[in-house]
């Protein structure tokens, strides 16, 4: 089968676009526009650098609660964005844990923090735990393990068919990292205000009762995922069975929050009764 609703990505106002869904099983229900492209991915470069902070994990080469970051910080608070580190700045601007400060500089310091455990670049480290034994060949790391990810709508098809049924590691931590951290946590989400609670996991934002947003307003409040300031976006829905990528090459704008929920609204509405 191939989903009809794919073919909303034809009507987005950008040059190009690709997308696809994919089920817990592995099984692509449909794709749309050139999936072997690669596209710079922005943000949601940081689900996959989190996942390869997890395969750290699970490797005794790092562990959650060890300091990291700033002072008083953990490695558990740089993925949840509460470490008080600012944004774009490796400037901290709140004490850990009391605020969801969505941070960039956080994800630079939780990837040389797994470097420096492991005594491997962690773009070398993030392609030999996660990329390679995936299959993602036309996906890499060539900057910041905030932002500076590249990779195709076949690659990440890949990746959340593994997060939904992981095999590269234990169940029970990827259902972790899909728990809400520090909950009750107030924060501005980018691009959509001011959110109380503004709930995350460990690199993955959990959708909740969040409003706006940017996935569908029939996406279960389990959903998690992230997307970019590139246009791109990632999101898994545990209760759907599926998740969808969707990358292209423009920007994040108004236009992300006219198309974006509505498109993810008609995959689910099509793959419910497929």
């Amino acid at each position: 089968m191939s989903l009809q609703s794919l073919a909303l990505i034809d009507n987005w106002p950008v040059p190009t676009a690709a997308a696809g869904v994919v089920r817990a099983d592995g099984a692509v229900l449909g794709v749309r526009g050139p999936v072997g492209q690669r596209f710079a991915l922005a943000s949601v470069t940081k689900p996959l650098a989190a996942y390869a902070a997890l395969v750290a994990y699970e490797e005794g080469a790092i562990d959650f609660e060890e300091p990291a970051g700033p002072p008083g910080s953990t490695v558990r608070h740089l993925l949840a964005h509460t470490s008080g580190l600012a944004f774009d700045e490796h400037r901290v601007t709140a004490p850990p844990g009391e605020r969801r400060l969505y941070s960039n500089a956080g994800f630079e310091q939780l990837g040389d923090h797994v470097a420096k455990a492991t005594d491997i670049p962690f773009a070398e480290y993030l392609r030999q735990a996660v990329l390679e034994p995936l299959g993602m060949t036309s996906t890499s790391l060539e900057g910041s393990p905030a932002k500076d990810g590249v990779s195709t709508v076949e690659d990440l098809l890949r990746f959340a068919a593994e997060v939904q049924a992981p095999r590269l590691l234990d169940p029970r931590t990827v259902a972790e990292a899909m728990s809400v951290q520090y909950p009750g946590t107030k924060g501005v989400l980018p691009g959509y205000g001011h959110q109380n609670p503004n709930d995350w996991g460990l690199g993955f934002e959990i959708r909740d009762s969040k409003s706006p947003h940017w996935t569908g307003g029939s996406s279960s409040p389990r959903t998690f995922g992230h997307f970019g300031q590139s246009g791109t976006f990632l999101w898994i829905d545990p209760d759907a069975g599926l998740s969808c990528v969707a990358l292209s090459d423009r920007a994040f704008g108004p236009w992300v929050i006219e198309t974006w929920p509505a498109f993810t609204d008609a995959v689910l509405a099509e793959a419910r009764t497929a």
